[in-house]
């Protein structure tokens, strides 16, 4: 492991004290996702470094805890089931200055800029399972006054999610893809499917996903692109995500 220094100025308050190697002792994350798989990853991260998660699947139910409390960090996912993660992005970045430090997370790296513009202070690109990525970036956007005071490990672990979140993740999709999916619909299964392939490193999968995408952007997309999506998900349920 490697350390990183990080000026000390005045005595840091007890909870800003890092507990050794999790520098996000203290800290509440909010992790909007409604990947499983990811929100798992997403939590052995925060609990490695520290931080206390909590989560939302959609904007509305995000909305519904913002109203509640006030997270010290906020991760949302670019593509959620009612709408834009920019969206929330936007609305979270127009509060006042008590604002939690906001990333977005997406398996398209095309829509970073757009939730620059929207406001986050960061983007974590899928698979994010680097532990020393996952702090590193957290910590480049909270405000200096939030900083951890004194010397920072930088581990080189990487985190593993149960594969029962995946399975649950793509038998989500097969439900979809099994009735009549709009346009809409097979635009949300198609980004929630790259994101959920690249996080579990299945490269056929995210290319598969990721051509259907881009087919439906240019309205192409045909019954036999849908079936053979459905066909590699079903055949990765019944191998058991191995």
């Amino acid at each position: 492991m490697q350390t990183e220094q990080i000026p000390t100025g005045a005595a840091a308050p007890l909870w800003q004290t890092q507990l050794p190697g999790r520098p996000l002792s203290g800290l509440t994350v909010l992790v909007v996702e409604d990947s499983r798989f990811s929100s798992e990853a997403l939590r052995l991260l925060c609990l490695r470094s520290g931080a206390r998660i909590r989560r939302a699947d959609s904007l509305r139910a995000a909305m519904r805890h913002l109203k509640t409390y006030r997270p010290s960090v906020l991760i949302v996912d670019m593509g959620l089931p009612d709408g834009s993660g920019a969206e929330l992005i936007h609305r979270v970045r127009g509060m006042a200055s008590n604002a939690p430090a906001t990333l977005a997370i997406s398996g398209d790296p095309a829509t970073r800029d757009e939730a620059m513009a929207a406001g986050a202070l960061g983007f974590l690109e899928k698979p994010i399972d680097s532990l020393a990525a996952f702090q590193q970036a957290v910590l480049q956007a909270l405000p200096p006054h939030a900083l951890p005071r004194g010397p920072r490990l930088l581990p080189d672990d990487t985190v593993t999610p149960d594969l029962a979140a995946l399975r649950d993740d793509l038998a989500h999709v097969a439900a979809i893809l099994s009735g009549d999916a709009d346009p809409a619909s097979i635009d949300y299964v198609a980004r929630f499917l790259t994101g959920i392939a690249r996080s579990s490193h299945d490269l056929p999968l995210a290319e598969a996903a990721e051509a259907l995408s881009q087919q439906q952007d240019a309205g192409r997309a045909t019954g036999q692109d849908l079936k053979r999506l459905s066909g590699l998900v079903h055949a990765r349920l019944a191998a058991g995500c191995a």
